[in-house]
This record gives structure tokens, C-alpha cells and sequence, in this order.
């Protein structure tokens, strides 16, 4: 079976009422259009998993991130491949999130992430964010 090697950016930031959240992107293709995710893509050779997020999320959102640590790596075996996937937590550094590859976004509740259909490999990223909360 194939494997993709990815990573995905977990952003956080704070909302009006000042409680924390997380950005969510929602797929315009593929088999898994319509899907939830953290934005993130592949890594590139020669590049570390950090450089190739923040490049990911400037070519996708068009913005700048700070990477700020590591969450978790996920393993999923998906039907037509195995995708391996090192999320981080991630805020906000320069410009506006601006989808130029995705359907839709929106700023979710660090303490209600399940309201969206979520990719079954992020569905894992949740789980290890629920337990650091």
C-alpha cells in the first residue's frame, strides 16, 4: 500500500468572548469533498515537517503561522493508501485566512470540535486534542 507522509496545522486562537478556537477547513474535491480537516498538505523533499506547514498554509490560506509544538502524528489506513500525518499546534502570524483551495472554514469551540463531519484521520487528531483538554 502506498504512503503519504502529511502534516496538518491544529490553529488556535481566541474568539470575541475570549474562549479558544480552532480553525477548521471543509474540502471543494475529491472522494472526500465536503469532509472537514485541519489544513495542511505534503512534505516536500529536503523540507521539515515545520517548514513544509507553514508553506502549506501560505499557498492554501495565504497567510502566515507560527508553528508552536508538536500534538500528535496520526497513522490511518485509508482504502487506497496509508497516510501518516504530524499535526501541531499552530496561531496565527501574519494576514487573514483566506481560502483559495477549500470549500468552505469556520472557527470551531476547542471544546466542541465534533459539530462537523470530520475525516476519519482527523477525527485521531481530535481525539488527542480532547485529551490534552
Amino acid at each position: 500500500m502506498k504512503s503519504i507522509k502529511v502534516v496538518a496545522a491544529v490553529i488556535k486562537s481566541m474568539d470575541e468572548k475570549e474562549n479558544s478556537v480552532v480553525f477548521a477547513t471543509q474540502r471543494g474535491y475529491g472522494e472526500y469533498k465536503d469532509w472537514w480537516e485541519f489544513p495542511g498538505g505534503k512534505i516536500e523533499s529536503g523540507e521539515t515537517p515545520e517548514e513544509a506547514l507553514v508553506r502549506e498554509i501560505r499557498e492554501e490560506l495565504a497567510a502566515g503561522i507560527i508553528v508552536e509544538r508538536y500534538l500528535t502524528t496520526v497513522e490511518y489506513d485509508y482504502p487506497g493508501f496509508h497516510l501518516s500525518m504530524d499535526c501541531f499546534w499552530c496561531s496565527l502570524s501574519e494576514g487573514h485566512l483566506t481560502l483559495l483551495e477549500h470549500e468552505a472554514a469556520k472557527w470551531l469551540p476547542l471544546n466542541d470540535l465534533r459539530q462537523v463531519n470530520w475525516l476519519p484521520a482527523d477525527l485521531l487528531v481530535i481525539d488527542a486534542i480532547e485529551k490534552e483538554s
